[in-house]
């Protein structure tokens, strides 16, 4: 009997790898010998370079600029010549006290600074996982760091989204020359566009701490951006501004479209990374989960994009979760067989977070006997 464990993280409470490791601790109490391989995954938010190293990458430590400006020791991580590299690392919503100032003058700088490392140092191609981000400036950060050059009337701008409103002119000139023949990808779910109700800063400036205000000045300020890039030569820069993933990260989605990237879902580029499809041979069982199971599961995270891949290949899915608001119906149209929550245990939330290890060892049982005791029975006999 064999066993794939891909969960991503349960947020606020354990790590992705932190969830594989309980379940298969409790797999192995209630299924003495049973064969286990863990698999941490992301969809390309916090948690895709954790993934990445599990899956056999090495880690590259470094000093970049954080969300505000600060120097933050964070890490990419490299196989090959392949890169990957997470904003929510280096510049993620989590290192910041959201609020109206953090969201005007948070930078996606440190995000460009983590891919010019990895090209001087080699990589080829360069997986970009954006999920998590502090900013909303269009991406300027990130290109700043690759060698663009941005001025207002009074000169060289300072970083950050509010800045934008008074760019003039854009020097793409001094870009670094290996974005020239490098490949780059996308990792992100969303589609939308920079711009609009739909825009960068109108969906995700509040989730950042953008008061009405500030979404109205960030989203003045993006439209600046694409004119001023737009007056640069930049190629396509207002079609890319309608984009699908334009507005992911604050608008990064947008830089990276500009640099010739290619959009995928997050969490195929990690399968794809880890090797599933050669890791699902011989594999009875799939077992992933998140924290929430719910609608926004529906749009391509990890759970469904896991029971995607290995309804492929005939291997059935199961998910465990905090807690699970999907009808029985729903999870199994995405290819999931059943739905097991940490709430089916202890009703209290607050309990589920403080003691998720605990729970997730008891649900791993609970699975193990609804599948596959009976299963044992006969073979003992």
């Amino acid at each position: 009997m064999k066993l794939l464990l891909a969960p991503d993280k349960f947020k606020g409470s354990l790590t992705a790898a932190e969830v594989a490791a309980h379940l298969a601790a409790g797999f192995r109490r209630a299924l003495p010998g049973v064969e286990i391989d863990e698999l941490p995954v992301a969809d390309g938010g916090e948690g895709t370079v954790q993934a990445a190293l599990a899956a056999g990458f090495s880690p590259v430590t470094l000093t970049a600029t954080g969300p505000l400006g600060e120097p933050v020791t964070t890490r990419y991580a490299v196989r090959d010549r392949t890169a990957v590299v997470e904003m929510a690392a280096v510049t993620g919503l989590e290192m910041v006290e959201p609020d109206d100032v953090t969201a005007r003058r948070a930078t996606s700088r440190g995000l460009g600074e983590l891919i010019a490392h990895a090209l001087d140092h080699g990589a080829t191609t360069v997986v970009v996982g954006v999920g998590g981000s502090a900013s909303t400036d269009g991406g300027a950060g990130m290109l700043a760091a690759l060698g663009a050059r941005l001025a207002g009337p009074d000169g060289e701008l300072p970083d950050g989204g509010d800045a934008l409103r008074a760019v003039t002119t854009v020097d793409l000139a001094g870009l670094h020359p290996r974005l020239a023949t490098a490949e780059l990808v996308l990792a992100s779910d969303v589609d939308n566009p920079l711009l609009g109700p739909r825009g960068a800063a109108a969906v995700y400036g509040p989730q950042k701490g953008a008061d009405p205000v500030a979404v109205a000045d960030l989203e003045a300020s993006l439209a600046a951006w694409v004119s001023a890039l737009e007056r640069a030569g930049a190629d396509r820069a207002r079609e890319r501004a309608d984009a699908p993933g334009a507005g992911a990260a604050g608008g990064v989605g947008y830089a990276c479209l500009l640099l010739g990237a290619t959009r995928r879902p997050g969490v195929d580029v990690v399968l794809d990374l880890a090797s599933f499809d050669r890791r699902l041979a011989g594999v009875d069982l799939v077992v992933t989960g998140e924290g929430s199971l719910d609608e926004q599961s529906l749009a391509g995270k990890t759970p469904m994009g896991v029971a995607e891949a290995a309804a492929t290949h005939a291997v059935p899915t199961v998910a465990v979760c905090g807690r699970a608001t999907l009808t029985r119906e729903q999870a199994q149209a995405a290819g999931i067989e059943a739905v097991h929550a940490l709430t089916d245990l202890e009703p209290d939330v607050a309990r589920c977070i403080a003691n998720a290890g605990e729970l997730l060892e008891r649900l791993a049982a609970r699975v193990a006997d609804e599948r596959f005791a009976r299963q044992q029975e006969r073979v003992d006999r």
